[in-house]
């Protein structure tokens, strides 16, 4: 049976744009659930391969409720995650702001201790937004040539029209000698594991869709979108033939999830 989620040519991405703005409020809660708590081990794992230093630039492509952009912030990047569902900034948004909110809090009882004003919007300082997040087209990404020192995308170049055409734009986008990073559903190379694998993409998350977001449609997308997505092989074989050096694999829990990357070659 095809799934009300998925389709290709089009209309993929309006119809991926109504999945998010679907699954958006109860999004964070279901990928603990599905994952049994993994995929913030996993996201860990790629800010940590990002290898970020302070000061440098980061974009976070289909950066969905903010995860990795908030890691790679926090190793001292200045970072701009991007996304095409309004539902889902809005959410990152409103993480951004409670953390703003919970410094400021902090600093100004600091200051408070030692005699000293804060520093406030209010009072006439600045505060950065970090990460900040906006709204764009993975595929047609509104950024310079060779502007970031780290692009990542975690779980979503699987969602684009064309995975390949976002691939292009992240390459495009790094700098000489900077790296790209992608994060996605994998499918494992022993038979019986990837069966056990599909069987609970089929059967368990769908329900646990069902249960706790009131869809099982949408999360029956997750294995109806990786059956037309190559398995990890075949996205670090596009890394290379786009120029990317020192590409490599790492396989998570089997090959359940997969973790590529590639530097820009200088």
């Amino acid at each position: 049976m095809a799934n009300e989620f998925y389709v290709t040519g089009a209309q993929r991405g309006e119809r991926v744009g109504d999945l998010f703005a679907t699954i958006a409020p109860r999004y964070d809660l279901m990928n603990d659930l599905q994952s049994f708590g993994l995929h913030r081990y996993w996201k860990r794992r790629l800010v940590a391969w990002a290898d970020m230093r302070s000061g440098q630039r980061a974009l976070d492509v289909c950066c969905g409720t903010g995860d990795i952009a908030f890691g790679l912030a926090r190793r001292g990047a200045l970072v701009v995650g991007v996304d095409f569902s309004e539902a889902m900034l809005s959410i990152a948004e409103g993480r951004r702001r409670k953390a703003e909110r919970r410094r400021g809090a902090r600093e100004a009882e600091g200051d408070a201790g030692s005699g000293r004003q804060a520093l406030t919007p209010e009072s006439g300082g600045s505060a950065t937004l970090n990460p900040q997040f906006v709204h764009g087209d993975a595929q047609q990404l509104s950024f310079p040539n060779d502007w970031f020192d780290v692009v990542t995308i975690g779980y979503g170049l699987r969602n684009l029209a064309s995975w390949e055409a976002g691939l292009r734009e992240m390459q495009r986008v790094v700098k000489p000698g900077g790296r790209l990073l992608v994060l996605d559903f994998g499918k494992p190379d022993h038979a019986l594991w990837r069966g056990l694998y599909f069987s609970y993409l089929r059967l368990g998350v769908p329900v646990l869709g069902w249960l706790f977001s009131g869809s099982a449609g949408a999360y029956a997308y997750i294995l109806e979108s990786l059956r037309h997505f190559p398995p990890q092989r075949g996205i670090a074989a596009r890394m290379e033939q786009l120029g990317l050096v020192e590409v490599r694999t790492c396989n998570l829990l089997g090959g359940v999830m997969g973790l590529s990357t590639g530097r820009k070659a200088n």
